[in-house]
């Protein structure tokens, strides 16, 4: 009996949504299931690192990974599956650009970790104990994986075959990329797995928006019930849906909320935050230096704004490790 082809989804610094795509396919994943054997799939399944560990190298056709890499345990992890894949997919934003998590980047690791254990509000821990890699209790070492300086995207870590952008992913573009992996007839090698246009082009409403746009002033989504048939950034909303891969069916726009950018910049742009802010600056309809401080003020957050999926995969990548306030 010939073998089906074997694949592997794992997750590491993330929320859990990229787990949820896959399980959102409903019934077409009994589809997926006939036709490969998943080796690896923690989340779902009862397997373990030893599990994999005893596959041959090169034994998994295709390994899905979401998540950022934060710890010395999700690195190991990278590599073993990387070892063990003949295909490494970055799946979801956080694997392929860093993702929400990647904004730690602004932060120093022991600013976060002094916050996080020590000074919020609702933390009770009157001794002040840090999570250590290495610690003694009732006579028992304990360990925990290293909390690294730095959040990176899977390629800073691993050799990555293909990218499926998004946060999450839609189910379609999961199921459409396992068919082209089965397929064999593959995309050339480092290929985003998603349409390689702007989301403009897929946008509903991209017929009401203006040829040239230019605009006096920028409005919060909390402060305004936007028209839902009218493109949202001529109405004022921080859409980034110019300088966006589509590819995500415009679910955002289509529930009436601006694009955040997460399935990343065309294969065109180098940088998605640095594009972003160009984009935005040339549509500010004013010259005078004064008024154009007024009109930005209203973005509250630029980096968060800006570089909310892909800190990590920027030209920045993070704040200096010398910085006061990081």
């Amino acid at each position: 009996m010939t073998q089906k082809p074997k694949v592997a989804f794992y997750w590491c610094a993330s929320c859990g949504g990229c787990e949820e795509a896959v399980v959102d396919l409903a019934e077409a994943i009994l589809d997926v299931v006939a036709q490969v054997d998943i080796v690896f799939w923690p989340v779902a399944l009862d397997f373990k690192r030893k599990d994999v560990e005893a596959l041959p190298e090169g034994a998994i056709l295709a390994t899905f990974l979401n998540g950022a890499i934060r710890t010395s345990e999700q690195e190991e992890m990278a590599h073993l599956l990387r070892r063990k894949s003949r295909l490494m997919i970055a799946f979801g934003s956080c694997s392929h650009t860093g993702g929400v998590p990647g904004l730690a980047n602004l932060f120093r690791r022991e600013a976060i970790l002094e916050t996080v254990y020590r000074t919020t509000a609702s933390t009770v821990n009157p001794e002040g104990v840090l999570p250590q890699p290495e610690s003694r209790y009732d006579g028992q070492t304990l360990t925990l994986p290293v909390f690294d300086d730095s959040v990176r995207p899977l390629d800073q870590v691993v050799e990555v075959d293909y990218y499926l952008p998004g946060c999450a992913p839609t189910p379609k573009l999961v199921a459409q990329a396992l068919g082209v992996l089965l397929s064999g007839d593959l995309p050339e090698k480092g290929s985003v797995l998603a349409p390689d246009r702007a989301l403009c082009d897929e946008c509903p409403r991209k017929a009401s928006k203006p040829e040239k746009l230019a605009l006096k002033a920028f409005r919060r989504s909390s402060e305004v019930i936007a028209d839902p048939e009218q493109c949202l950034l001529a109405q004022g909303l921080l859409c980034l849906g110019p300088v966006t891969r589509g590819g995500c069916e415009a679910l955002c726009v289509s529930g009436n909320m601006p694009c955040t950018g997460c399935f990343g910049p065309t294969s065109r742009v180098r940088d998605y935050g640095g594009k972003a802010i160009s984009a935005i600056a040339s549509i500010v309809d004013s010259n005078d230096e004064e008024e154009i401080r007024r009109i930005l003020e209203k973005i509250p957050d630029p980096t968060g704004t800006f570089y909310r999926y892909s800190l990590p995969a920027s030209l920045l990548r993070r704040r200096r490790p010398d910085s006061a306030a990081a």
